[in-house]
């Protein structure tokens, strides 16, 4: 049993070092077809294939090494598909209702502006909607509830409070830490951070990281397509 920790443990801290230096995988077209770096910079619908390129590569990698508990918990999922849907559902509402709240506290109060992530990401659904449709709704969610739940509720499944409190900050300071520029900023890990804390949650209660990544997949499209209805 130890040694089946000490392997969880160390695969955890290599899938989420990996998920941080995933964007160098960008380079791999870069270099193979002698792209232009500096017209590159220029070009959103360029970052957005390359963003899509390198998530679609790490998305595999994590296939592969996830394989057989991916399987597992999806006969979970399945196995009491009602159940875990209901449960993912109720928590999604909670940090839902959280999310938004504190997104208005934080734009009407605090004269935020809005989260800089999330006003990068309007522009690139603006420019590639299709493309940002396979990263934000597919591929996105999927890396992202394997690295920032899975990984962590290997290593934490026994205490689950430091699971959820975990999941609530890295989650949250992945969306806001590489963008921030002002306190006001770093404040947006709360919203961010509350569905990083529930879907924690919905993992921890039903043993199956496909009860969050539905409604994460669920909650990326509806909003994908908000944006859409405005921009189109």
């Amino acid at each position: 049993m130890k040694k089946l920790n000490i392997k969880m443990i160390i695969r955890s801290i290599i899938v989420f070092v990996g998920f941080f230096l995933s964007s160098y995988l960008q380079y791999i077209p870069v270099i193979l077809f002698k792209l232009d770096i500096s017209k590159i910079r220029n070009n959103i619908g360029m970052q957005v294939l390359l963003s899509c390129f390198s998530s679609f590569v790490f998305m595999i990698i994590l296939l592969i090494i996830y394989n057989k508990d991916l399987k597992r918990e999806f006969k979970t999922y399945i196995s009491n598909f009602s159940k875990n849907f209901d449960t993912g559902f109720k928590w999604y509402l909670v940090g839902l209702l959280i999310m938004m709240i504190s997104n208005l506290f934080l734009y009407y109060v605090l004269s935020s502006g809005g989260a800089i992530n999330e006003n990068t990401v309007q522009k690139m659904i603006k420019s590639s909607p299709i493309l940002m449709a396979i990263d934000a709704c597919i591929i996105g969610p999927f890396n992202e509830e394997i690295i920032f739940r899975k990984s962590l509720y290997d290593i934490f499944k026994k205490n689950k409070y430091i699971f959820i409190i975990l999941s609530f900050l890295l989650f949250g300071g992945a969306h806001v830490f590489s963008t921030a520029k002002t306190l006001t900023d770093y404040l947006y890990i709360i919203p961010y951070g509350a569905l990083g804390g529930v879907f924690a949650i919905s993992y921890s209660k039903t043993n199956t990281v496909f009860t969050s990544m539905i409604m994460h997949i669920l909650h990326n499209s509806v909003l994908l397509i908000l944006s859409c209805l405005i921009y189109f």
